[in-house]
């Protein structure tokens, strides 16, 4: 009776021994999940907080080269905006456009356009009082003003020679009153002339004007340094009416005068001897008629 009273306190001992080291070995293997899972926990979150981190980085790269990019594309646009304005002083709006499109400019003849030549009476003479660069502001004034006369009025500026401004009109564009309007910008560049002369109490230029309509051809000279000319019989008879004409006076010739002489005043001067064309018509412009 006794052993086995005593095997089995000896059994039931074993046993409590078994089952608390069963708890022990469960609560080691959960403090291990614990920690595995709070390293899992940890690793997820250095993960997540890296991803986001390198998510940040690219955002900011991304968007970094976005606005450099835009900031690019900006002074491309800024660029060719100056670009265009530039060739658009030297060219007409459509000669630039097929320039810029097909590389070159076909000539095209014009069969009726007025062509203008004004020109500073005595300029060699009165610009050696000048010094160079007052000369050029000088003139550069002036010219300005005919600029801003010659868009007013929708007529193209050719060129500048020297003290010389030379300008059309019925081009690019044909139009029927080309003649008219370059009378009426005429008048108004000397009446610019005038206003200048009464407000200054310094010395001031008095101009010469000649005109002549006709056909020219008008084109693209060259591959570098482009410039918009026109060509013909019409360019050099008008440079001829400026050469004949008088300070402060419009001087046509018959072709001009037969397109004006319904709308305008004139004084027929006769017939005058031109360089290298003999004999030709010329008139005074006085005013349009009443």
């Amino acid at each position: 009776g006794i052993d086995r009273v005593k095997e089995m306190a000896n059994l039931r001992t074993e046993y409590e021994i078994a089952e608390k080291q069963v708890q022990v070995d469960l609560m080691a293997k959960k403090a291990q999940i614990e920690e595995l899972k709070k390293k899992r926990q940890q690793y997820i979150s250095l993960t997540s907080a890296l991803v986001i981190a390198l998510l940040a980085i690219l955002t900011i790269g991304l968007y970094r080269r976005f606005r450099h990019i835009k900031k690019l594309d900006l002074l491309i646009k800024a660029e060719q905006i100056k670009s265009e304005n530039l060739l658009l002083n030297i060219l007409p709006r459509e000669t630039a456009i097929e320039l810029k499109s097909k590389g070159a400019v076909k000539a095209k003849k014009f069969s009726s356009v007025t062509v203008m030549f004004a020109d500073f009476v005595s300029f060699t003479k009165h610009s050696e009082h000048l010094s160079p660069e007052d000369l050029v502001q000088n003139v550069g004034f002036y010219f300005s003003r005919f600029d801003e006369i010659m868009d007013k009025y929708d007529l193209e500026k050719i060129k500048t020679i020297g003290d010389c401004y030379m300008c059309a009109g019925g081009l690019p564009f044909v139009s029927q009153d080309h003649a008219s309007k370059m009378i009426l910008a005429s008048f108004e560049i000397l009446e610019f002339m005038d206003s200048e002369k009464r407000n200054k109490n310094e010395f001031c230029w008095e101009l010469r004007i000649g005109i002549n309509s006709g056909p020219v051809v008008a084109g693209v000279v060259g591959n570098k340094k482009f410039a918009y000319d026109i060509w013909g019989d019409t360019v050099n008879i008008a440079a001829r009416m400026q050469t004949a004409s008088d300070p402060g006076k419009i001087n046509i010739s018959e072709n001009t005068y037969q397109l004006i002489h319904h709308q305008f005043d004139c004084s027929y001067r006769g017939e005058i001897d031109v360089k290298n064309k003999g004999m030709m018509k010329m008139y005074f412009v006085n005013g349009i008629k009443k």
